[in-house]
């Protein structure tokens, strides 16, 4: 049967079992507080004029402030934006300027959750002159702007229907739900005097990453860092459906979020939504500085019940009440345009005729300025505003630099990349103790980079054994809380690393993407400065399993980073430890870049000297001599032989071992690659190899074997299970013996000796799998490093 149409607007959750005695013994209840009546006509005022502005921003093409009768031509060709979150987010962001310009020593930034919002945000930010100051001759406080904003929203070349960083005051990419709230705590990691206020809507509220940050709180500490308030908006519908939040009665919210470690304030009188709602952000201040001044005293609460605001206005408030026979406010159909054909239907253009009046906007904007009852409400200063504060777009700090050198090992030995960058880690921890951390998904020993905690700890303030201790490590089982507080740790200036598995940086994909694109955009915004890189250190990849076999094996997250625009990608495959640490080190060192790591735990072959190493990453490639055959100045090779990665390097270097004992008269040049955008073209990548250069390294017309990526690629071919280390290298066709099988078929002629190097080849395979299938594990000398005569 068909979905049946909900009745009525705004309908009530359908009552829980739970005992009313919740609300009593946990909510929290404070006692009326009216406002100043000027404040209180200057909040009503600026709301009124910032919802004008964002539905007219949906709607008209001109005639931008009523001036004359609306007509169909006044209405643009194309409606598009998000109209139901909007009232709300107006509401908030009144009051949270008036909260500035009552706490002069308050720094705040606003994070906007439900993204495609940004028609409220856009309103506000023109009406407190944030995008008069950063868009200058285009947006100003003049009729011209007024137009601009308006007749520009969401059509080329104007601000489009979701927030981004071409947005003031924005430290989050609002094209996908679910970051904010992660996001907003990283921001305020280390930032003492800090408070963000987040957004969170109630369908935003479904994702899992939202669902895991409300955690965050247990990884705030309030000595060091300052705090977050979260305000979830319950409007009760998202898209076409009724939200679980908007199906919760306030009993069953409290008890939630009791749970989770928060004070909960329900503001839902509609009435005296103001007095609520402004009472409640200075008892959440408050709150907050209770908190913060016990903790900084050596008094610290043990997990404090930090403040949180549940506000519960209508989907699209203060828009159509019901059009064509159908609830507009109050319901899903507000969600995105309420009046779909307003440019093509009399009746409409009417309704939307009444609902812009209905705002008086020519009482608010004279002259295409707004006057002083609208702007009362705003901080005197003008950087204390949400649209300016410089943490937003201009915090970069960078790293006191050290020296990688010092932690370089001897050139010939096996050494673990990871173990060596711990130690690296640990003194750049010590040398920047406020402006690095490391967020990592419980996998830091694993992943064998526990020297970073010579010197400093895991920060869980729930954990008697680890709170207060002002830890740089904070380890979570939610890839999604790693990412959220790597984006708002870095989006405030300063940097993160976050190490995992390869099989699960994937979980992030999307999360990466979008965090990029916003470090896009914000590159060619003029007034936003630089950022520093986001930093992945991926371990335990597909080529060295060990127990964990078939489920832990998926390298998609290099193509996820390969898929951005190159001025943005990076990706590393460091073949050694001393190129590891030399790549961590520029990594650190870097800006505006999403950077991914890939390397060993394992302890793997050194090749390069510090200085080799230095060099080696530097050209990004370059031909290993001392693996090749020795060849005349004008001599080429018969085939190129390229390892990309710790272990596929491995076995390209000890096939060119082999080959140098069964086929000595192959000529074999090997290439180890470890920068891998080298290999796009000129014209795609900076990075790029010169023609010049890549065919000094590959040659012209000669046989070329990438084991891993490239152009005859051998790699990941979803081909493991729970078997030994290199008998998945057998199984994704990247060994030592595939290596020299393609050398010999591509390299020597029929009738030179092939047939017989190839039987030599397979009965040594048959050898080592006989072995791996006997004893369980692979022969003793499977991993001595190759030595060539």
């Amino acid at each position: 049967m068909p979905p049946s149409e909900i009745p009525i607007p705004n309908p009530p959750a359908l009552p829980s079992s739970l005992p009313d005695s919740i609300l009593h013994d946990l909510s929290v209840t404070l006692p009326p507080k009216p406002l100043p009546p000027t404040d209180l006509a200057s909040l009503k005022a600026f709301q009124r004029a910032a919802n004008y502005l964002a539905a007219s921003m949906i709607f008209l093409r001109s005639n931008t402030l009523l001036q004359n009768p609306l007509s169909h031509n006044d209405i643009k060709p194309r409606l598009l934006g998000h109209w139901g979150t909007c009232p709300g987010l107006v509401l908030v962001y009144s009051h949270l300027n008036l909260l500035l310009r009552n706490n002069p020593d308050l720094e705040m930034i606003f994070v906007i959750g439900p993204g495609h919002g940004a028609p409220a945000a856009l309103a506000a930010l023109w009406l407190e002159g944030s995008l008069e100051r950063f868009y200058p001759g285009e947006y100003d406080l003049t009729e011209s702007g007024f137009h601009n904003l308006v007749t520009r929203f969401s059509v080329p070349g104007g601000f489009p229907s979701h927030i981004n960083a071409e947005t003031p005051g924005a430290i989050h990419e609002g094209g996908e739900l679910g970051y904010a709230l992660g996001a907003a705590f990283g921001a305020v990691m280390d930032k003492p005097d800090l408070v963000v206020t987040v957004v969170v809507g109630d369908g935003e509220a479904e994702t899992g990453p939202t669902a895991t940050a409300w955690h965050a709180i247990k990884f705030l500490d309030p000595k060091e860092s300052g705090a977050v308030i979260p305000i979830l908006h319950v409007n009760g519908f998202k898209i076409s459906e009724r939200t679980i939040f908007g199906c919760m009665d306030d009993k069953e919210i409290v008890a939630l979020f009791s749970g989770y470690g928060y004070q909960v304030l329900v503001v839902e009188d509609l009435e005296r939504v103001d007095e609520e709602l402004q009472g409640g952000l200075d008892w959440a201040l408050g709150e907050i500085r209770k908190i913060q001044k016990a903790a900084r005293e050596g008094r610290a609460v043990v997990k404090p019940r930090w403040p949180m605001i549940v506000l519960r206005t209508p989907k699209g408030w203060t828009g159509p009440k019901e059009v064509d026979g159908k609830i507009i406010e109050g319901s899903f159909h507000s969600h995105q345009v309420p009046l779909p054909k307003a440019g093509e239907e009399d009746g409409q253009l009417v309704e939307l005729g009444k609902w812009l009046e209905s705002y008086r906007i020519g009482e608010l904007v004279k002259d295409g300025r707004p006057t002083e009852e609208v702007t009362r409400i705003l901080p005197r200063e003008r950087e204390r505003r949400l649209g300016q504060n410089r943490l937003t777009y201009d915090a970069y700090e960078g790293l006191k630099r050290v020296d990688w050198r010092e932690f370089t090992v001897e050139k010939g030995t096996d050494q673990s990349c990871m173990k060596v960058t711990g130690k690296f880690l640990d003194r750049v921890f010590r040398e920047n103790p406020k402006s690095i951390r490391l967020f990592s998904p419980d996998e830091l020993e694993s992943n064998k980079l526990d020297a970073i905690l010579d010197h400093t700890q895991r920060n869980f303030q729930w954990d008697e054994y680890s709170r207060g201790n002002g830890g740089r490590v904070i380890e979570v089982l939610s890839e999604h809380n790693c990412q959220a507080f790597m984006q708002g740790y870095t989006l405030t200036g300063r940097t993160a690393i976050f190490p995992s598995y390869e099989s699960f940086l994937g979980i992030v994909h999307t999360m990466m993407v979008q965090y990029s694109k916003f470090v896009k955009i914000a590159r060619e915004v003029p007034w936003r400065g630089d950022l520093a890189s986001i930093n992945y250190i991926e371990t335990s990849t597909w080529a060295r399993q060990e127990h964990n076999g078939f489920s832990h094996q998926n390298p998609s997250f290099i193509g996820a980073v390969l898929n951005l625009k190159a001025e943005a990608a990076r990706v590393y495959l460091p073949p050694d430890a001393n190129c590891f640490l030399s790549t961590v080190h520029h990594c650190l060192g870097s800006r505006n870049y999403t950077n991914l790591i890939i390397g060993s735990k394992q302890p793997t072959a050194v090749y390069l000297s510090a200085e080799e190493a230095a060099e080696h990453c530097r050209q990004g490639a370059s031909i290993w001599q001392f693996a090749s055959t020795p060849l005349g100045p004008n001599e080429e090779p018969d085939v190129v032989l390229v390892g990309i990665g710790v272990e596929v390097t491995f076995e390209v270097v000890k096939a060119a071992e082999l080959l140098r004992e069964i086929c000595p008269a192959l000529k074999v040049r090997v290439v180890n690659v470890t920068d891998l955008m080298i290999l796009a073209p000129v014209s795609r990548h900076p990075h790029a190899l010169s023609k010049e250069r890549f065919l000094e390294l590959f040659t012209r017309e000669r046989p070329v074997l990438f084991n891993y990526h490239g152009m005859r690629v051998e790699g990941y071919r979803e081909e493991g299970t729970t078997t030994t280390p290199f008998d998945m290298m057998l199984l994704n066709g990247v060994s030592r013996f595939d290596v020299a099988r393609w050398a010999v078929v591509e390299g020597v002629r029929e009738g030179d000796n092939r047939e017989e190097v190839l039987g030599e080849i397979e009965k040594r395979v048959g050898e080592v799998r006989g072995f791996v299938k006997g004893e369980g594990k692979d022969p003793d000398d499977m991993y001595e490093v190759a030595k060539f005569e």
